[in-house]
C-alpha cells in the first residue's frame, strides 16, 4: 500500500483517550482488514495541527473520541469494528440493527468485531450504560457515510446523476435496476478512507424499517444450544492449566512457603513472583493437587465483621463531598423544616452483594516470539491490556487482548486479576495456560457492591408540598442520591468511607441504594399526611418523563382500583437513572406464621428515548427486575475475621424461578427522543416499590436491604 490522494487519513499515531493502552497507527486499519471501503469516525471537529498525543477529552466532551469502523470487501462482506463487549446485553443485535438500517442490508448480512484491541478501535470499556447512546449513533453515522460513498461511487461508474441512485440489498441501482452495482463490485481494489464528524445525516427515527424492530438475537440458536463459546472454551495447543495460592483471609501477610513437594510432581511448574505463587500443570486436576501440595505460613490481621459494618462506615468514613455532580445544596433545610407540618428522619441501610456471574473469571494466556495474547472475560478490554503491559513489563503494543463473548459481568468484570495471573503462568512455563477462577475465588476475591448507610430527613406540608430533603449517603455512593422531587430546600452529601471489604462498580452503582432510600421515604411521607402514595409523588413531581412512566404503571397495575387480598400488599416507587426512566408497582404476599415473603406481580413501565429493538429492551427490563429482587429480599455478602462465610451458591441466594413473580412491562417509545441504555436503569425502584408494599400488608417499615434475608417473621422479632 502506498499513500495517494485517496487516503484521507494522516499516518501519525495518537494516544487515544489519554491512556496508554494502545498506540494506533492510522495505516494499520488497512493491514488489519485489507481491501475495499474503510470508515473511520472522529466525534467532532478535528483540529488542524493535532498533537502527537492527545489526552482524553473527559466524560461529556467526546469531540475527540475515535468512533467505530466498518469495512466493506471486495466479496462485499460488511464488517463492522468496535470495542463494545457483549456481555449478554444483546448489544451486538442492536448495533448490527443500526447498521444494517443505514446501509440498506440485512442484518444477517453484516458481522460484528467485538473487544479485539489487535483489531477493533479503543474504546473506554462497556459500562454506564453508554453502548446504545454512545456507540449505536457512531455506528449510524459510520454506516451512513459509507452509504453515501457507495451513492458516489456508483454514480461515477455509471455517469448517471447520484439523485437516481438507491440502496437496497447489497446494491447501488438506478430506475429500472440500471444501473446496478454490488458493494463488493464498488468497493474492489479500492481503499478509501474519510472522516465522519457528528454532524453526518443518518436515517431518522420515524422512517426506520430494521432499527426499531424485534430483530431476532444474533447468533441466537448457538447461545440455547450451547454451542456458542466463551472464555472457557478456548483451547490452544500444549495448553497447561492454571491455579493461583491463595490467603486463607484479606490482609493475610505471607511469612513463609515450601514449594518442593509441588515442583516435583511431573510436568508442574511452580511460579513465585513476590507474594504471588502460582501452578500450571497438564490437567485441572493436576494443578489442584500440585497447589494443595504447596505449603505456607500466613499472618492474620484484625478485621471487622459484617455483623459492624454499618457502625464501621458511619465511624471510618472520609471526609464528604459535596457538589460538582455529586450533590445538590439549595436553600435552607432548617427553614424548610420549620415550615413542615411533618418532619421524618429515618436511617437506611444496604448490606454488601455480589455480582455473582454465572461464568466465573477465566483468561487463557499465551506468549510467541515476546508478544502477549489473552482471551478473558472482561468489560474493559483496553484497560486489561494496559494492566497486562504493566505487569508483565511490556509495551502495550505487545499486549493483545481478545474478549469472546463474556457470561455476564453486572459491573464486576473491569478489571484483570485473572488475566495477568494467567499470563504470568504462561511466562514460566513457555506455554499456553487456562486459568478459570472456582466459584469460591469468584465469591472471595472479587470486588463487591459497596454497602452503605443513608440518613434521610424531610419535611412535608399537609398538603402534601415537600418544604425540605437532607440525604447524607456514607461509602455506597453518590449516583441518583439528589432527589427527583421538587423541593426547595435540600442538601445532598456523600461521605467516603473505609470499607473492610474490596468494593467496585456493580449495576447501576448506587442508584439502588438511594432510590430505596428516597422511595421509602416518600411512602412514608404520603402516609404521615393521609394522601395516597401516587397522588402524593405526582404533587412533588415536575419531570413530564418520571411523569408518563409512574402514571403508564399505575394504569397497567390498576392503582387505587381495588384493596389487596388480606395479608398482601401493594407498593409503587418512580426513578430514573442514566437517561432510563422507570416506574415499578408491585404486589408482595407476607404469611406471619411462616415469615415467607413473595412478590406476587410486578408491573414496569419504562421509557430510555427511541427503542432499537423492543422485543429486547423488554427482557433486558424484565432480567433487572429479576436481579433487583435478589437485592432487595435476601442477597448479602456474610464475612467474619477476613473470610467470606457464603462463598458458594447453596449459602448464597440469588433469585429462583420459584421466587419469579407474574412479570408485567409497559414500554413507553419516545421516538422524538435520543435511545438511551437499559442495562442498569430498570432495576433501581423495584426494591422500594416491594418495601412499599411490605409496609402495607404489615404495616412494618423494612429499611436495611435485603429486607427479609430470613423470612418476615425473623426480621420483626
Amino acid at each position: 500500500m502506498n499513500d495517494s490522494d485517496d487516503f484521507l487519513l494522516e499516518p501519525e499515531r495518537y494516544e487515544l483517550a489519554g491512556d496508554p493502552f494502545l498506540l494506533f497507527d492510522r495505516r494499520d486499519l488497512f493491514r488489519l482488514v485489507g481491501g475495499g471501503i474503510i470508515v473511520a469516525c472522529l466525534l467532532g471537529e478535528a483540529p488542524a495541527q493535532p498533537s502527537k498525543k492527545r489526552p482524553f477529552p473527559g466524560r461529556g466532551s467526546p469531540s475527540r473520541e475515535l468512533g467505530a469502523w466498518l469495512h466493506i470487501a471486495e466479496d462485499g462482506a460488511v464488517t463492522v469494528y468496535t470495542g463494545k463487549v457483549e456481555v449478554g446485553q444483546n448489544i451486538r443485535t442492536s448495533l448490527t440493527q443500526v447498521v444494517a438500517e443505514e446501509l440498506r442490508l440485512p442484518p444477517a448480512r453484516i458481522s460484528l468485531v467485538m473487544a479485539d484491541t489487535g483489531r477493533t478501535p479503543y474504546d473506554f470499556g462497556t459500562a454506564g450504560s453508554r453502548t446504545t447512546p454512545a456507540m449505536a449513533p457512531q455506528l449510524r453515522r459510520v454506516a451512513a457515510v459509507a452509504r453515501e460513498m457507495l451513492i458516489d461511487l456508483a454514480a461515477a461508474e455509471g455517469k448517471v446523476k447520484r439523485e437516481s441512485l438507491s440502496v437496497a440489498d447489497g446494491k447501488v441501482t438506478g430506475p429500472g435496476a440500471k444501473p446496478s452495482f454490488e458493494f463488493g463490485h464498488l468497493t474492489k481494489g479500492k481503499k478509501l478512507a474519510k472522516l465522519i464528524d457528528e454532524k453526518s445525516p443518518t436515517t431518522p427515527v420515524e422512517k426506520w424499517t430494521v432499527a426499531g424492530t424485534s430483530v431476532p438475537k444474533v447468533d441466537g440458536k448457538a447461545f440455547v444450544t450451547g454451542t456458542h463459546r466463551y472464555t472457557s472454551d478456548v483451547k490452544r495447543p500444549g495448553m497447561l492449566f492454571g491455579k493461583v495460592l491463595r490467603a486463607p483471609a484479606f490482609g493475610a501477610k505471607l511469612t513463609g512457603v515450601k514449594t518442593t513437594k509441588a515442583e516435583a510432581m511431573p510436568g508442574v511448574v511452580v511460579v513465585r513472583s513476590g507474594d504471588f505463587i502460582g501452578v500450571a500443570a497438564p490437567t485441572e486436576h493436576a494443578a489442584e493437587k500440585a497447589l494443595a501440595a504447596i505449603e505456607a505460613e500466613w499472618k492474620l490481621t484484625s478485621q471487622p465483621s459484617s455483623d459492624e459494618l454499618f457502625k464501621h462506615l458511619k465511624s471510618g468514613r472520609g471526609r464528604g463531598v459535596k457538589g460538582g455532580g455529586r450533590g445538590r445544596v439549595t436553600g435552607s433545610v432548617p427553614n424548610g423544616l420549620k415550615a413542615a407540618d411533618k418532619t421524618l428522619e429515618a436511617t437506611y441501610t444496604i448490606a454488601c452483594i455480589a455480582h455473582a456471574p454465572l461464568e466465573p473469571r477465566a483468561a487463557v494466556a499465551e506468549w510467541t516470539d515476546g508478544k502477549l495474547t489473552v482471551w478473558t472475560g472482561t468489560q474493559m478490554p483496553f484497560r486489561v491490556q494496559g494492566e497486562l503491559a504493566g505487569a508483565l513489563g511490556v509495551s502495550s503494543d505487545r499486549v493483545r487482548v481478545i474478549v469472546p463473548d463474556t457470561g455476564s459481568g453486572y459491573g464486576g468484570k473491569h478489571t484483570g486479576e485473572t488475566a495477568v495471573e494467567a499470563a504470568r503462568l504462561a511466562k514460566a512455563a513457555g506455554k499456553p495456560v487456562k486459568l478459570v477462577w472456582t466459584r469460591e475465588e469468584e465469591f472471595t476475591w472479587a470486588y463487591f457492591r459497596p454497602a452503605g448507610v443513608i440518613e434521610l430527613k424531610a419535611g412535608v406540608k399537609k398538603d402534601g408540598t415537600l418544604t425540605a430533603w437532607e440525604v447524607h449517603n456514607y461509602n455506597s455512593g453518590a449516583s441518583a442520591m439528589a432527589t427527583t422531587y421538587e423541593v426547595r430546600n435540600q442538601i445532598a452529601e456523600f461521605h467516603s468511607s473505609d470499607s473492610p471489604l474490596r468494593q467496585g462498580s456493580y449495576r447501576a452503582l448506587a442508584a439502588t441504594a438511594n432510590h430505596f432510600a428516597r422511595e421509602s421515604h416518600m411512602d412514608d411521607l404520603a402516609h404521615a399526611v393521609g394522601i395516597d402514595p401516587l397522588a402524593f409523588r405526582l404533587k412533588n413531581l415536575s419531570d413530564a418523563r418520571l411523569k408518563a412512566v409512574l402514571q403508564a404503571a399505575a394504569r397497567q397495575f390498576g392503582w387505587g382500583k381495588g384493596k389487596p387480598p388480606a395479608g398482601h400488599g401493594f407498593g409503587i416507587a418512580v426513578g430514573t437513572e442514566k437517561g432510563g426512566y422507570v416506574a415499578n408497582c408491585a404486589e408482595v404476599s407476607v404469611d406471619r406464621g411462616s415469615g415467607v415473603v413473595r412478590v406476587v406481580r410486578v408491573v414496569t413501565a419504562f421509557e430510555c428515548g427511541a427503542i432499537l429493538n423492543p422485543d429486547h429492551l423488554k427482557s433486558q427490563v424484565e432480567g433487572c427486575v429479576i436481579m433487583a429482587l435478589g437485592g432487595a429480599l435476601f442477597e448479602q455478602i456474610r464475612f467474619k475475621d477476613g473470610k467470606i462465610l457464603n462463598p458458594r451458591f447453596s449459602d448464597y441466594r440469588v433469585p429462583r424461578f420459584r421466587d419469579a413473580p407474574r412479570l408485567e412491562t409497559v414500554l413507553l417509545n419516545r421516538k422524538d427522543l435520543a435511545s438511551a441504555g437499559a442495562g442498569e436503569a430498570p432495576m433501581v425502584t423495584l426494591a422500594p416499590a416491594v418495601g412499599n408494599a411490605i409496609f402495607q400488608a404489615t404495616g412494618v417499615r423494612l429499611r436495611s436491604m435485603p429486607m427479609v434475608p430470613n423470612g418476615f417473621k425473623a426480621e420483626v422479632r
